[in-house]
């Protein structure tokens, strides 16, 4: 099986890319997050690979980082939820927030998806709600996957006390879960100041919690 390439971008399409390997072009299919952000084509990068095999075809999805290949991974899990949707769920919601959109039973967030109806929605939100804790958001791994993609330090800031928190959370106690809700509710309640801070947003979640 294949988990990882490098090489030169070969040329991009709206729903993936080729990667050109010492010579051998390997067409991968990526999420239209990734694509956008991947770079040009004759840029270097390196890319994180699920492999699938069949009779009739072997098929290469490509990942930004882990927790993008993680969360395929588990989406894909679900009865209903192919390939194609579970990239186009990916491109609808970030990675790094789908703990929260499931943690929250954010159906709406996930029927933006293109081939994602509200039954399907659902039972993603069913389905997965235990298992959106276990998936690291920590994003220690994210240099595993593309090289070059851009980040917004306000945005990867922001991430980063919403972890932060979740994590304050699970370590009083508190199951992963009902951590992730009581952020996502206590950001919607927040100022900018207090969305900014991280002892704000633990005092302001724990008031959900309590409540």
């Amino acid at each position: 099986m294949i988990g990882k390439l490098s090489g030169i971008i070969d040329s991009l399409d709206t729903d993936h890319f080729i990667l050109d390997v010492s010579g051998v072009g390997y067409l991968i299919y990526a999420s239209s997050r990734t694509l956008s952000n991947i770079g040009q084509v004759g840029d270097n990068v390196s890319v994180l690979i699920i492999t699938n095999v069949r009779e009739d075809a072997i098929t290469l999805y490509g990942f930004a980082d882990i927790i993008e290949q993680q969360w395929f991974k588990l989406l894909t899990s679900v009865q209903g939820v192919g390939a194609k949707a579970g990239l186009s769920i990916l491109a609808a919601c970030p990675a790094d927030q789908l703990s929260f959109v499931i943690a929250s039973g954010d159906k709406a967030s996930l029927t933006k998806a293109d081939g994602v109806g509200p039954k399907i929605a659902a039972r993603i939100l069913t389905e997965l709600k235990d298992k959106a804790g276990k998936i690291d958001i920590t994003g220690s791994s994210v240099s595993q996957g593309i090289s070059n993609l851009p980040t917004s330090d306000s945005s990867l800031a922001t991430d980063i006390i919403d972890q932060d928190a979740v994590s304050a959370l699970t370590n009083l106690g508190y199951a992963a879960s009902d951590a992730y809700r009581a952020v996502l509710a206590a950001k919607g309640k927040a100022n900018d100041n207090e969305s900014g801070s991280l002892q704000a947003l633990i005092r302001l979640a724990l008031q959900e919690l309590s409540a």
